[in-house]
């Protein structure tokens, strides 16, 4: 697993979702390709996010429990591994820890 991108250009405005427990910032590769980076503080409830795109998250650090889509069971997601969320679906996320994730944003 790579720790950085290079060559890269960062949108400066931040993305703040649900009261400042979800920030992330959008990065395009020299490729194009676009990923965000951020950070998901500790919560008591879940978080939905909904998909456009189809996203692979990649949890760089912390420990997740992640339920995609209609799927009724959640799994736990430690750093070092990813989940596939499929394009216009909904994922919901908590945590106790604080999380560094990168999405990877896929056009399947």
């Amino acid at each position: 697993m790579s720790t950085q991108f290079n060559f890269v250009s960062v949108k400066k405005k931040s993305n703040i979702h649900f009261d400042g427990c979800s920030i992330s910032h959008v990065i395009e590769l020299k490729d194009g390709t676009k990923k965000t980076l951020g950070v998901i503080l500790p919560t008591e409830h879940p978080l939905v996010f909904e998909t456009q795109v189809a996203e692979r998250i990649e949890i760089v650090s912390g420990k997740c429990l992640v339920q995609i889509g209609n799927n009724h069971e959640s799994q736990t997601y430690y750093a070092g591994e990813s989940f596939y969320v499929p394009k216009n679906t909904q994922f919901k996320i908590i945590t106790d820890d604080i999380i560094d994730y990168v999405c990877h944003l896929e056009d399947r």
